[in-house]
């Protein structure tokens, strides 16, 4: 499951609505939502996520939050390295290899680098 679909998931189960439900409401197919909160389709498209935030009723900061987790819950990432040094490139291909072998300590460790701008965390190892 992507952060996208938990959250969609969450709105459901707060306005107490099956997917068939929602499906329906929003003209798309139960099979089509499900593999959508699954992370099993790509990102839904502007009119799509417009429609969701419509269909739950909620605020504009709440549905921008909503669009930013549709963008970062694509579950087929593409990395672009070209033009990049060559070990840029393998460690990208290392790590699509390896990702499903990452536990959620290691994932957590690698997103506060990335999020300290690749610069650690200060602590010392």
């Amino acid at each position: 499951m992507t952060p996208f679909g938990e959250a969609v998931r969450r709105l459901r189960a707060r306005k107490g609505v099956s997917q068939k439900e929602m499906a329906e409401a929003l003209n798309v197919s139960p099979a089509y939502l499900s593999a959508l909160e699954h992370g099993k389709r790509g990102l839904p498209t502007f009119d799509l996520l417009q429609r969701i935030a419509g269909y739950f009723n909620i605020i504009w900061d709440e549905a921008e939050e909503l669009f930013l987790l549709a963008r970062s819950s694509d579950p087929r990432v593409v990395i672009d390295t070209s033009g990049l040094p060559p070990e840029y490139t393998e460690f990208a291909n290392r790590l699509a290899r390896q990702i499903r072998n990452l536990d959620s300590a290691e994932i957590g460790r690698l997103s506060a680098l990335l999020e300290n701008g690749g610069k650690g965390d200060g602590k010392a190892s």
